[in-house]
């Protein structure tokens, strides 16, 4: 077995805290970064200019950090890219490849360690009233009593050496001044550090991140399927001696650790004793942990595969973030997990993989979020739409412009997607505002197409089949956590929808059993559980947009409508709005469609 000579790492990280330091101290930069990138040496020596007068953004975001206004420190390697090239005016200009953003890019972890160490030296002192002392943070008093005792001991320590060296005559040496403190820099953290990565990354599927790209900063896209409860995650362990009262700090890198038991401290060793260790749960630091799966989207998998699932670690600010049924661009750093216990016996050199959360994109957001981001353009646009009598008429054109016809279905989806607030009596009574539609008709009408368009431009929405889909899937499963080993609820599809719309195609080859399960999501709204130990009820306030054949694949006229509909009296009760779309035989209306196809 041949041994390999080590490589000693050509990386200068010293110099890189001081390019750090200066971008933090110096970068006066807003939302516009990204264009001052992409500006020539001209622009870049303005940018200059304007830094020396203006106030660094980042020094801002530190100052409302130490006012303990915000616990986050989001650093945009857009911002860094423009800031280096702003730097580098008057020269000629470098690649990216050799830039601090792919730097950062490819070894994101250990950057984000040098950026901690560079935002601990520029961290300011608190402003006088930032606040108060009812306010102050447990850990926040634990820090500031800790820093008192430090003082003065080592005050202590200086007066005795002092003493004794003029005892002896000699001149007195303060050997305990320069000591560090007592706890690590991880523990005295007051905020999150996090990257967001360049306008110019793309985001890509799940499949499509490999090997490669451990360690690198990427962003994949996806819908959440299953969201964890938010848990505290041990990162620094505190421990009580027993024998020589000094605190002893573990940090916690991984997901299981072996608690310390014997203490170790200078005061045990001189007294040659081994005190015991007791854990201090009030001294010790929590993060917010909650764990996401994200399933790759239908568009990104290939025809016959089984869409792949993510793991996503989200701690602190990324925590309830995402909701099930939510799509979303995630960027974070792409590690590999061992298995642990009796499963790494079986995986052997195998991993798992995950993703640590720093930057969440939601794609499809609710109405609401999206009218507060209204341009002024667009609201002139919209007051102008409100003058015009046809207004209902030419929004609902909008709906899949590319079927021709069906002008009352249209309508009819219009009001769907829009929907109605949910009504309460004075006896606590919900009356739900959102409608339910069936689309019964026969084969090539477009049903399915309707469907997808409905399910697509909806913030919120499902699709799925009768044939490919079961109670549970439909309503919930029940699951058994990874991180925690217990029985817990996975929503199905009406769940994921909540709040949105679920189109169920081809709803006549459901089967009876599964088709029950949704009885209660269509008038109440809600899904009641009892499996496995958990009962509950689950909001389900979707919209159900279903597609269905007659009974005998094309409606007949020679049958009453009772016996085309091949549906149970309790279920078509629930649906508000059934459209009949027939595919009669019409010269005139085939070439009426032909010529749409054809222009």
């Amino acid at each position: 077995m041949s041994a390999l000579e080590s490589i000693r790492s050509i990386v200068d990280y010293d110099g890189e805290v001081g390019k750090i330091t200066q971008f933090l101290e110096k970068f006066a930069g807003g939302s516009n970064g990204k264009k001052a990138a992409m500006a020539d040496g001209d622009e870049a020596m303005d940018g200059e200019q304007q830094t020396g007068k203006a106030r660094s953004k980042y020094v801002g975001v530190l100052q409302r950090v130490a006012n303990c206004a915000e616990d986050t420190v989001e650093i945009a390697l857009d911002d860094v890219r423009a800031f280096e090239v702003e730097q580098s005016s008057g020269h000629p200009p470098f690649a990216f490849a050799s830039s601090l953003a792919y730097r950062i890019e490819h070894n994101t972890r250990c950057y984000v360690e040098l950026f901690s160490r560079a935002v601990d030296a520029l961290m300011p002192e608190p402003e006088a009233g930032a606040q108060s002392e009812q306010d102050a943070d447990v850990l926040d008093v634990i820090f500031r009593a800790r820093r008192d005792r430090d003082r003065r001991d080592r005050e202590a320590l200086r007066t005795f050496d002092k003493e004794v060296a003029r005892a002896a005559g000699a001149q007195g040496v303060g050997g305990a001044a320069g000591e560090p403190e007592s706890f690590p820099a991880v523990l005295t953290r007051r905020y999150t550090l996090r990257f967001v990565p360049r306008a110019a990354q793309k985001a890509q599927a799940v499949r499509e991140v490999g090997a490669s790209q451990i360690g690198h900063l990427v962003t994949v896209r996806g819908i959440v399927t299953r969201v964890s409860d938010v848990r505290p995650a041990m990162v620094v362990a505190a421990y009580l001696c027993d024998a020589c009262g000094s605190e002893v700090f573990q940090e916690v890198k991984t997901r299981q650790f072996t608690p310390l038991t014997q203490c170790a401290s200078q005061r045990c060793v001189e007294n040659k004793s081994r005190g015991k260790l007791h854990r201090q749960t009030r001294s010790s630091r929590f993060l917010r942990f909650q764990e996401v799966k994200l399933q790759e989207m239908t568009d990104q998998v290939p025809m016959g595969d089984i869409p792949r699932t993510l793991t996503i670690h989200c701690v602190e600010g990324t925590v309830r973030t995402l909701s099930p049924g939510d799509v979303a661009h995630v960027a974070g750093v792409f590690l590999p997990q061992p298995y642990t216990g009796f499963r790494a016996m079986r995986a052997g050199l195998l991993a798992d993989t995950l993703l640590e959360a720093h930057h969440i994109r939601p794609l499809k957001r609710r109405y609401d979020e999206m009218a507060a981001e209204l341009t002024p353009e667009m609201h002139m646009r919209l007051a102008q739409l409100m003058r015009d009598p046809d207004v209902y008429g030419r929004v609902a054109q909008a709906i899949a412009p590319e079927i021709f016809g069906h002008e009352d279905v249209k309508r009819a989806l219009l009001l769907l997607l829009v929907g109605a607030p949910t009504k309460r009596t004075n006896d606590g009574m919900a009356i739900r505002g959102d409608i339910n539609i069936c689309l019964m008709g026969d084969p090539g009408v477009a049903k399915s197409q309707l469907l997808r368009f409905v399910a697509k431009v909806a913030p919120r929405g499902v699709y799925t089949t009768g044939r490919g889909s079961s109670g549970a899937g439909l309503t919930a499963a029940v699951m058994r956590d990874a991180v925690t080993g217990e029985m817990v609820l996975e929503g199905g599809a009406l769940v994921l929808a909540d709040n949105g719309i679920c189109a169920i195609d081809e709803f006549d080859k459901m089967d009876e059993n599964d088709r029950t399960a949704i009885h209660e999501v269509m008038e109440q709204q809600t899904i009641s559980i009892s499996k496995a130990g958990i009962t509950t009820t689950l909001n389900a306030r979707t919209a159900i947009l279903a597609a269905a054949n007659p009974a005998r694949s094309r409606y007949n006229p020679r049958m009453t409508p009772e016996e085309n509909i091949n549906l149970p009296a309790a279920l078509l009760s629930r649906f508000d709005v059934l459209f009949l779309m027939l595919d009669r035989p019409s010269h005139e209306d085939d070439l009426m469609l032909a010529r749409h196809v054809a222009w």
